[in-house]
């Protein structure tokens, strides 16, 4: 009798990948309140509204306010543009078939590690709320980043679960 096949929380419903296997894809990103195109929009209103109220106190004769609304407008630029570079930052796995594919993504550079299905070792097993250490064939990649610590155990219980096909 064929099993139904498990519901996963954290992961995408397997999808029908090929002849005679099932894919099943974690998709684990950041949870950002603004995409960086938002936050274009935000700086650049910030930057109207700042540099006018500068403006009018320059023409009034206060001539330090302007060097200073220009000083803040660089620091706060520069603070939104180290948030839009990890705004898009995830971590993609694929199970497909006989592997499974690991890809990070931190600041716009993707880190890549491929394993074999049966070679795969899924850690940790506690519920400590480290990360999740993926490793085999003499490679290794932590993941679980951006779950919460205390989803992270049942993250990996359902790595497993799907390793082994259950």
């Amino acid at each position: 009798m064929l099993q139904p096949p498990p519901t996963f929380r954290f992961a995408t419903p397997p999808v029908q990948g090929g002849p005679g296997h099932d894919a099943v894809l974690w998709l684990l990103k950041r949870h950002c309140s603004l995409r960086p195109a938002q936050l274009g929009w935000l700086y650049v209103s910030l930057c109207v509204v700042s540099l006018g109220i500068a403006g009018f106190f320059w023409v009034q004769g206060a001539r330090m306010v302007m060097p200073f609304a220009w000083l803040e407008l660089l620091v706060v630029g520069a603070a939104f543009l180290i948030y839009a570079r990890h705004a898009s930052d995830g971590e993609r796995i694929v199970l497909e078939g006989g592997r499974l594919v690991v890809e990070l993504e931190t600041a716009g550079r993707t880190q890549r590690a491929e394993f074999n299905r049966q070679w795969v070792r899924v850690e940790p097993q506690d519920s400590d709320g480290s990360l999740i250490e993926v490793s085999g064939q003499g490679q290794s990649v932590k993941v679980g980043r951006h779950v919460r610590p205390e989803l992270r155990p049942a993250l990996a219980r359902e790595i497993r679960l799907a390793l082994r096909g259950c």
